[in-house]
């Protein structure tokens, strides 16, 4: 049995903390999603907790939509041959996510999981464009969940 990566984790936030997971449960979530994807070498991103100002100015920014989003993916973007454990940053907007998982009927805690799960594999290099591609990394995630004890996120 081989050792699971190395996983660092730099958490912050631009919002009081209060009622957001801990550190721990970020890290777990990392982890589950790094391992799964079977990266087996050390992995280093950050995320940052915003609200909806901050989270609305960088999805205008970054995506040009005037809009606060659950998360943003950013990926590292390392020069060729540099291979560094860094994948790039998450931003995920808590106000965004309390509201999507009261009206999904889901624990906002299960909606954080899915949606550094989501994040973590677009830093991995998942994507949803084609449906091929979405298919994939939706049952990649749901099998993620599962393992976390989260229910699937893409069930009716």
């Amino acid at each position: 049995m081989t050792a699971e990566p190395t996983v660092h984790l730099s958490l912050a936030a631009g919002l009081p903390r209060r009622g957001l997971p801990q550190r721990t449960s970020f890290a777990r979530w990392v982890a589950a999603a790094v391992a799964a994807a079977r990266r087996r070498r050390a992995t280093e991103l950050s995320i940052r907790l915003v609200g909806v100002d901050e989270g609305r100015l960088l999805n205008v920014q970054y995506r040009g939509r005037d809009y606060a989003t659950n998360v943003l993916s950013f990926p590292a973007d390392l020069p060729p041959g540099l291979r560094l454990p860094l994948i790039g940053d998450l931003v995920i907007c808590a106000p965004v996510v309390a509201r999507e998982a009261a009206e999904q009927g889901k624990t906002a805690r299960d909606h954080y999981a899915h949606l550094t799960v989501h994040g973590v594999l677009h830093l991995l290099g998942y994507d949803h464009e084609a449906d091929a591609d979405a298919e994939r990394m939706e049952a990649l995630e749901t099998r993620v969940l599962a393992g976390l004890g989260v229910a699937d996120p893409y069930r009716d």
